[in-house]
Formats: structure tokens, sequence, C-alpha cells
């Protein structure tokens, strides 16, 4: 903990970088923390004090109905987006050790272990989506959802993975444009039966029709599910956004110094958000379509996000202030299952500060009482950090 807690001052013009970007971490661990717990104490606070900041918060911890985007909608494809960024530094120490420059130019047997890892990985991401969903109270098939937030980051994850296993940087750069132009070309002029052709409404949508048609069990919305197959095809761009930044970063030239590196990301990030926002008018920014527009949008944001904790943390070397999201980011599997319904937090925390809670103001006790929450869980995450107990899929 105690090197959390030191700044770290690196020469302007290094190029060296840690092994493990401990932003990444953070960033991974802010995500999480509005999911785990967080957005109940800005819903609280709301309520409790009408203060136009929480309130404004509190409408941004909600999702969207339909076109339209709020921080919300922006949880989901962030974690895809860091997944994304872990990647060139997980492969290319693989690489390394092959002494070749990038994972593409591995050879065969090399690349036949990593497809083996990824396989394995987006397996037990899809099994560990239909738990959360519910799986072990089965209740039918047909009452089975079978689509799932973990099982869209394994498959996302791993065909942008294979992209980025046999393709140098351009052959990445264009398959991140045929997925998102082509997701817009087959959403626009492929007719759906009853509706036609570019029908972007939950019923009419092709994304929709394709979910009727192959996805088995039940939808997330009886038409429509967020994390369908036609959508996943936009969801591999979103991860490729983030090996884009994750191959930036690790670029090592002298005359892209890594407070350079941090600044150009956040110009990208803003390039990205206005060409997100331009595309919206022709085809809508959607996170329940995955739009090519709000990957767009949301990867401007993301990168955004990430060039702030990148050049605060690993560039300036202000770390102490993180730990929190630390804790959380590198246990974000871990605090996502056990949030999902594994275990129950709230009884927890009632068991051990209901009885002072009770005694406090009425109209602040949902205040403090999601707080025992968060402290509740950070005290579980740092028992697990202290004893290097970590899960890795």
């Amino acid at each position: 903990m105690n090197n959390l807690d030191k700044p770290v001052v690196r020469p302007e013009k290094s190029i060296s970088k840690p092994a493990r970007l401990l932003s990444l971490d953070a960033l991974r661990g802010f995500d999480m923390f509005w999911i785990m717990s967080g957005e109940r104490v800005i819903h609280a606070l709301a309520k409790a004090t009408g203060w136009p900041v929480f309130v404004w918060m509190s409408g941004q911890l909600h999702h969207t109905v339909w076109n339209g985007i709020t921080f919300y909608d922006m949880i989901f494809p962030l974690f895809l987006f860091i997944a994304g960024v872990s990647m060139p530094y997980s492969l290319g120490s693989k690489a390394a050790k092959y002494g070749v420059a990038h994972p593409h130019l591995l050879p065969p047997n090399a690349k036949r272990e990593i497809y083996i890892s990824m396989i394995r990985r987006a397996l037990i991401l899809i099994f560990l989506g239909m738990v959360v969903n519910g799986l072990f109270k089965f209740n039918g098939y047909e009452n089975t959802r079978f689509a799932s937030v973990l099982g869209r980051i394994g498959l996302a994850w791993f065909f942008a993975g294979i992209i980025y296993l046999n393709c140098g940087i351009r052959g990445q750069a264009v398959w991140f444009g045929v997925l998102l132009l082509g997701y817009w070309a087959v959403m626009e002029w492929i007719p759906v039966p009853g509706y036609g052709a570019g029908v972007l409404t939950m019923n009419g949508s092709l994304e929709s029709y394709i979910d009727r048609l192959l996805l088995p069990g039940r939808l997330h919305d009886k038409v429509h599910d967020p994390e369908g197959v036609l959508s996943t095809i936009p969801a591999i761009g979103t991860a490729m956004l983030g090996i884009f930044a994750g191959q930036f970063l690790k670029l090592e030239r002298w005359d892209w110094p890594m407070r350079k590196k941090g600044f150009g990301l956040f110009v990208a990030g803003l390039l990205l958000i206005g060409i997100g926002w331009l595309w919206n008018f022709g085809f809508p920014i959607n996170k329940r379509l995955w739009s090519s527009s709000f990957v767009l949008y949301v990867g401007g944001w993301s990168c955004v996000f990430l060039s702030i904790f990148y050049l605060i943390i690993d560039v300036a070397g202000w770390r102490k202030w993180a730990f929190p999201f630390v804790l959380i980011g590198v246990n974000s599997i871990v605090i996502y299952l056990a949030s999902e319904g594994i275990i129950d937090f709230q009884h927890t925390a009632n068991y051990f500060f209901g009885g002072i809670i009770s005694h406090l103001s009425q109209s602040w006790q949902p205040v403090w009482a999601a707080i025992s929450v968060v402290f509740i869980q950070l005290s579980l995450l740092y028992f697990l950090y202290r004893n290097k107990i970590f899960l890795k899929i």
C-alpha cells in the first residue's frame, strides 16, 4: 500500500512504463463503483438534499429509454474499452518473449496457446453472465435469458483479440471501419418483415428482429435484447478502440513522452466525440442498439476518462486518492458478481450499522445506509487485496 501513497516523478522524456498501468485499474474501479453501490449513494443524496448537482447526477445514473445518452449508458462500454486497452500489454509481453515487435508476428504455435486461453476466458464470461441472469434459479428454458453483459464482454473482447492477433495497425483500422460502417449499412438497408428497412425502433429494428429469430430463451425486453446477436458486432469496435488506445500508450518513442501521449489521447477522445455526435443525426446514438455513433461517442469519452486518469496517476504520480478505485478495479469481476445478488451487502451493512443509522435523521438514513454498503464492499475488497486474492479470468 505504501507504494500507492507516494507520488512517483518520471522524467518528461522517459519512455519507460510500468508493466501494469495503475491508472487503468483505477479507471476500471471508478467505472465499477457506480454499478456496485455508487449510484445508490447519489440517488439517496439527491432525495435527501434536493440540491441541483445531486439531482442532475441522479438523472445521469439512469439508462435512456431508447435514443440518447447518459453517463450510466457509458459504464458498460467503458469497461469493454478498458478490457481492450489491457490487451496490448498482456499480449505484448508474450510477443517480447519471442523477440517480435507485435503479436500478429508470433509463430503459429504461440498463437494457438493464446487462442485457447482466449476461448476459455470468453466461455467463462458467457457462463458467469448466465449465472448473473439466474441460471441456477432455472425456471424453464423459455424463461432463461442467455444474453448478458459479461457474455457480450467475452465475445466482443474475443473477436477484437482475434483481429489484433492477426493484423497490424492498418489491418486493425480497416476492420474497425468495416465493423461500424457494415453495421450501419445492414441496419439501414436490410428490410424487416412488417416494418421495412431503416426502422430503428425497439420492435422494427433489424437488431431486434435478429434477436427474436436467433436468441434462445427469454429476451430482456420481450421483443429486443440490449446484449443481442447483431449489436455484438459494433461492440467489437468498442473493444478495438481500447486496443488502439493501449497500443498508443505502450508506444516507446522519444518524441512521444508519457505526458504528450496523455494529452494526445485526450484530443483523440474529443475528435471521436465530435464524429459520434455528427453521425447521431443519421444513425442515432443508442446504447440498446449499440449504434456505430454510440461506439464513437462513448469511445471518445472513454479516451477522455483514460487520459485524465493516466495524466494524474501514471504521469504526475498522484496515486493515493485512487486507492479505493484500485481496490475495486483489481477485483472488478468479484465485486460485480457479488453485487448482482451473490452477496447481500445491505443485510451485512444493516447488521453492523443499522442500529446507529436508525437514530439519525430519517431523511438522511437512506444516505448513510447506502454509504454503509460502500464501506462493507470496500472492506471485503481490501481484505482480498491485502491477501493478494484476485479473480483472474
